[in-house]
């Protein structure tokens, strides 16, 4: 669903040339309060869904199209660089995002791979949605970034208390409670979690 004709247009000419026939556009509306309906009556594979099309618009287009034809694969699209529309969106049902290009051939290896199960997030969103958002309200005190700062960089437990002159027990309970702290289940990922919000810098 688009309200630029081109763009469809080009999709509609692309698609079964460069897919030998695989893919092919079997509808299109700029109208978002008709899209829902369109879907259900066409049984498409996948439905692209520009995030702004006039009211309702488009996140609304895709809440009804997941209640109305919740086998359909639904990507969200946006020429906007502004993460929020992308991530609501994605919390109405889309299974995928994708930056809206001048050139409609850009978006064909995405579709593809979404045609055969994978979901599409460009790494900019994937940050948004993964960045620092769980640690970036945790505020760490000298010690607990001392530890974390080793527990980064691979240290044993024998090696992290001695440097934070404490035992093995207390460097096991400290760990503990700063894994809770950062609302993580692991090392790992109170490491990658850390890092992506600059817990690990003075």
């Amino acid at each position: 669903m688009d309200d630029h004709p081109l763009f469809v247009r080009g999709l509609e000419l692309l698609l079964p040339v460069t897919t030998d026939g695989r893919a092919e556009v079997v509808g299109s509306t700029g109208d978002a309060a008709a899209a829902a309906g369109m879907i259900s009556r066409c049984h498409p594979d996948l439905a692209l869904v520009d995030l702004h099309m006039p009211p309702p618009g488009g996140v609304r287009a895709v809440a009804a199209i997941r209640r109305t034809t919740p086998r359909v694969r639904v990507v969200a699209m946006s020429g906007s660089t502004d993460p929020a529309p992308a991530l609501e969106a994605l919390r109405a049902g889309a299974e995928g995002f994708l930056p809206k290009t001048s050139e409609p051939e850009e978006l064909l290896p995405p579709l593809l791979a979404i045609l055969d199960g994978w979901a599409v997030l460009p790494a900019e969103l994937l940050r948004a949605l993964l960045g620092p958002a769980r640690a970036a309200s945790v505020e760490l005190d000298a010690e607990e970034r001392r530890l974390l700062r080793a527990i980064a960089a691979g240290r044993s437990t024998v090696d992290i208390g001695e440097e934070l002159h404490v035992s093995e027990r207390t460097v096991k309970r400290m760990t503990a409670s700063l894994l809770r702290k950062l609302r993580v289940s692991n090392r790992a990922e109170a490491a990658a979690v850390a890092g992506n919000a600059g817990l690990l810098t003075d």
